[in-house]
């Protein structure tokens, strides 16, 4: 899944992409990188972003997934948790919402009820505003789990279909670095709830935080979570940086095809 951030204040690219050409441009550069889905956000959502009106956040995605749709038949993902920019988005040509808040917004549900969009549900503890200030979990793993079922069953409630949903534990979103590893370490657990796992934390604080790098210098780290995450059974991956991305996931589903287990074999 490659990353579109058409924002002016994303921690990453924040302003690069913001011209409709330029977003449809670096849209179809990553999809001949081997991007399989496009993840377009008009709201940042990185800890102490600005919050953005719904009519802006429709006026910066809407023409960029309308032209991308005429462009390309890869699927198109819409990075939202207004209800409103769901509709437009999805009556401008995307098939999947990319949810921070997993459908939590008033009216939300019904949009995605409405549908036949595919759905990922993300956990979050807090707001992005201030979610990384003080999170606290006595046991991420099962809270994450917990809260992804929940929210699995809420949608079945309003008449959304489970093959249409997508799990994806929110790193880094109101969580420490320890929460972060303890949740890419325990990924099985996630599974059982027998959805597909997207994991992202392309850039993220974690690397800076593990690592000691500035934001442009966390690709290393990046591949190394994909390569872990699709070994341990994630299916989407997404990043800022598609062709690098894209050779660690084939690495990785090829020693998955090889028998691949993990841990340490006994001598």
């Amino acid at each position: 899944m490659g990353i579109l951030n058409v924002t002016p204040d994303s921690f990453s690219d924040g302003g690069r992409f913001d011209a409709p050409e330029r977003a449809v441009a670096h849209a179809l550069e990553m999809i001949d990188a081997g991007a399989a889905i496009i993840d377009i956000g008009g709201e940042s959502t990185r800890p102490g972003a600005a919050d953005v009106s719904e009519e802006e956040e429709i006026r910066r995605v809407v023409p960029i997934i309308a032209a991308l749709a005429k462009s390309t038949n890869v699927p198109i993902s819409i990075d939202t948790s207004k209800p409103a920019v769901m509709r437009a988005a999805l009556d401008a040509g995307a098939s999947l919402i990319n949810d921070v808040r997993a459908l939590r917004e008033p009216g939300a549900l019904a949009i995605a009820a409405a549908s036949d969009a595919a759905i990922c549900l993300m956990h979050m503890q807090g707001e992005p505003r201030s979610m990384q200030h003080d999170p606290r979990y006595e046991d991420v793993v099962r809270e994450v789990r917990e809260f992804l079922s929940a929210r699995m069953h809420a949608c079945v409630a309003a008449g959304i279909a489970t093959d249409r949903l997508v799990l994806d534990p929110g790193i880094g979103f109101g969580k420490r670095l320890q929460h972060n590893l303890d949740l890419l370490a325990n990924l099985p657990a996630l599974l059982e709830l027998e959805r597909p796992l997207l994991i992202g934390v392309s850039r993220k604080s974690m690397f800076g935080t593990l690592l000691n790098r500035q934001v442009h210098e966390r690709l290393a780290g990046g591949l190394a979570v994909a390569t872990a995450a699709v070994l341990a059974g994630a299916s989407i991956v997404r990043t800022h940086d598609v062709a690098e991305t894209v050779d660690a996931v084939k690495v990785a589903a090829a020693l998955c095809a090889a028998g691949y287990r993990g841990g340490h074999h006994e001598s």
